[in-house]
């Protein structure tokens, strides 16, 4: 009820009691969040106030680059906070050049007060077993330090044909809670695999109809398979009762091997797909340090933050490509085919890929949060400074080829005001920060009045243009009745990108080429609505879900014939609603329903192909118990409980418009024990 800003976090108890596997489970129950995947591959992806966040743009305890880069296993969370909104001044410029809409940050777990031992065991889907530990103990004097231990396995084949999965996840957190000294320190380990996974589908021209959402139209020879250690201690002391200073420092690195043939498809479902296979390696660093302070000035109470970032990011890749006239396949009768030779475009070693990008981001950041009217009225004022340098390199040669240094300044102003204990207004302005692009040299292909479109000289070839500023106004209103709550917000984002804009139309007749210059004048614009609600309106009852309303348009588009049509993916309105009921006549027994409900989206750059609105429904109960004085909590869920084919995503990374299948009724079942 304090922030000036938009925001939800999703418990570890919401992640459990759904069985939820990843982040993208936990998020599926946010009404402004729509989950998809990366471009060719099995990113996770989330799509917040329509716009991207890739997952390895999230933050961990407030870190970026840290966490796993395509999955991230809901065992290892305490919480997800999903923040709404531009971020660059409460984090930076995410390393990915996501996060114009948002922001989601992981916490990890840590030991409770009391012991706890937890052993559960499922099943999900096809085959696939289940089976994880959650432990956790606090020793030495006071119960001064934790720790607490998170193993979980799953292995078989999916509620998709044919598509094995199997994941081993390891989460370790150690923390000290003292009276002036604070100090944690976590270490995850993730082993992911996923053989002949089904593919996202690129339309040519018309949507075709879904297949049967347990059909695999995977090769069997295709696979994705990372592995990632990653870890970050951050350690907290009171100076005085009033300054706090605090560090943190973290790191990740990761290896990815991939064979992947992702489909194009014709409107009657027939296939053309060429094989595609990628070896990556990610070294991160990122570290955060800062000091606190509280004090006054007269009736007006301060608290002041200064902190600096920095993220250091080594991308090692290599691909290979098979012959690009592809081959065919069907959607809906899928032919399996040998695997073909991968050596019509290859670059690196896929075994032992070469440095071939390099980022580093610092940023030092000032606010002084000041409250007024005895807390009735808070005021942010703030500006982080950000420094971003980017450098790429040939793939075999590993010389450098390009690379970007610039710098740029991003501030936020916020206003909240509580005219009463249960009811809080605010306002907010800030801005979301991205890497400037860098304009092509030689000609690109444009319209140019009377002529048509045809080849025009860019006069700033290589420039390397300003980090690109987008901006977010905000106001909204917040209700907190103790067991009921919700936000209502209105909000314009604004994404700024690429323009290029013909100066001089040339003259045929003496071979001269018309000019023009790449600026930084594009502009994506999302307008909304968005309302959240939560809690327990009536003893027993818990409802979480909300609605969110979009009016997305590109206002300025490099291809001009695009100026005022909507961005791909973006529905107007999209809609979820969870509802929780313990049933008053047998205790412990408690049966929850969700719907997940989004709008008509554009398929296509120009509007002219459009996906279909969806609705699913998911249903669960769960029945706590005791047995042999042991407590024991059964869970069942099923999630596509009208077990519908559909199309439940388009695109995600940016102008892309590749389709994602939902996946079928899906059954979950687990037993789980504390001792």
């Amino acid at each position: 009820m304090d922030t000036p800003f938009s925001s939800t976090n999703f418990t570890e108890e919401l992640a459990r009691n759904q069985q939820a596997r990843s982040v993208a489970d936990v998020l599926q129950n946010d009404p402004a969040v729509r989950v998809s995947k990366g471009f060719g591959n099995f990113q996770e992806l989330y799509v917040i106030r329509g716009f991207p966040v890739f997952s390895d743009d999230m933050t961990y305890n407030g870190l970026y680059g840290v966490l796993p880069r395509q999955f991230v296993a809901a065992e290892l969370l305490e919480r997800v906070e999903v923040f709404r909104g531009a971020t660059a001044f409460l984090n930076g410029a995410a390393p990915g050049g996501s996060g114009v809409g948002g922001a989601v940050n992981l916490v990890p777990k840590r030991a409770r007060h009391e012991p706890l031992t937890r052993l559960t065991a499922g099943w999900d889907g096809g085959d696939e077993i289940y089976a994880a530990i959650d432990a956790s103990r606090r020793f030495g004097e006071d119960d001064a330090w934790g720790l607490r231990l998170n193993l979980a396995s799953r292995a078989g084949e999916s509620s998709v044909e044919d598509e094995g999965r199997e994941m081993k996840v390891l989460g370790l957190g150690l923390d000290r809670r003292g009276d002036r000294a604070r100090f944690s320190a976590d270490l995850g380990w993730q082993d992911n695999r996923i053989d002949a996974p089904r593919p996202q589908v690129t339309p040519a021209g018309a949507i075709p109809a879904p297949p049967s959402a347990d059909k695999n139209f995977a090769q069997a020879w295709t696979y994705t398979d990372e592995t990632q250690l990653f870890g970050a201690v951050r350690g907290e002391f009171d100076v005085t009762d009033a300054v706090t200073v605090w560090a943190a420092m973290g790191g990740r690195d990761g290896k990815e091997r991939n064979s992947l043939a992702n489909p194009t498809a014709q409107p009657d479902g027939s296939l053309s797909s060429n094989r595609f296979d990628n070896g990556r390696c990610d070294q991160v660093f990122s570290a955060d340090v800062g000091v606190r302070a509280d004090f006054d000035t007269g009736p007006v109470r301060h608290r002041l933050v200064a902190s600096a970032a920095q993220v250091q990011t080594r991308e090692s890749n290599s691909y290979a490509f098979s012959n690009f006239g592809g081959f065919a396949g069907d959607l809906y009768n899928p032919v399996a085919v040998p695997a073909p030779s991968a050596d019509a475009l290859t670059a690196g070693s896929l075994t032992d890929p070469t440095v071939v990008g390099r980022v580093k981001m610092t940023s030092f950041a000032v606010a002084d949060m000041l409250s007024f009217l005895k807390g009735r009225l808070l005021v942010t004022l703030g500006t982080r400074y950000q420094e971003i340098d980017t450098r790429s390199y040939d793939y075999n040669t590993t010389a450098r080829i390009g690379g970007y240094a610039s710098d740029a300044v991003t501030p936020a102003v916020a206003l909240l005001y509580k005219p009463n204990d249960t009811v809080s207004l605010y306002a907010n302005y800030s801005e979301a920060l991205l890497p400037g692009k860098t304009a092509p040299t030689g000609t690109i292909n444009s319209e140019v009045a009377g002529r048509g479109v045809v080849p025009v000289r860019v006069t700033n070839g290589g420039e390397v243009l300003a980090p690109f500023r987008g901006e977010q106004a905000e106001a909204g209103i917040k209700y907190d009745a103790g067991r009921f709550g919700g936000t209502l917000s209105v909000f314009r984002t604004t994404l700024p990108s690429e323009l290029f804009t013909v100066t001089s139309a040339g003259d045929p007749a003496a071979n001269v080429l018309p000019t023009g210059v790449y600026s930084a004048g594009g502009e994506q614009e999302n307008r909304g609505v968005e309302l959240t609600v939560f809690g327990e309106p009536v003893t027993g009852l818990r409802v979480l879900g909300g609605a969110t309303w979009l009016d997305a348009e590109i206002k300025r588009a490099l291809n001009a014939s695009l100026d005022g049509k909507s961005p791909i993916g973006v529905p107007e309105f999209q809609a979820n609603l969870n509802v929780e009921w313990d049933v008053p006549a047998l205790a412990g027994l408690t049966l929850e329903g969700r719907a997940v409900h989004t709008g008509a989206q554009p398929a296509s750059a120009d509007n002219a192909i459009e996906l279909d609105s969806w609705t699913r429904f998911d249903a669960g109960v769960r029945y706590a118990f005791e047995a042999g004085g042991q407590p024991l909590t059964l869970r069942a869920r099923v999630e596509n409980l009208a077990d519908k084919d559909q199309w439940v995503a388009v695109g995600g990374y940016p102008g892309s418009n590749y389709l994602t299948l939902g996946a079928p009724r899906t059954l979950r079942l687990s037993i789980s024990t504390e001792f």
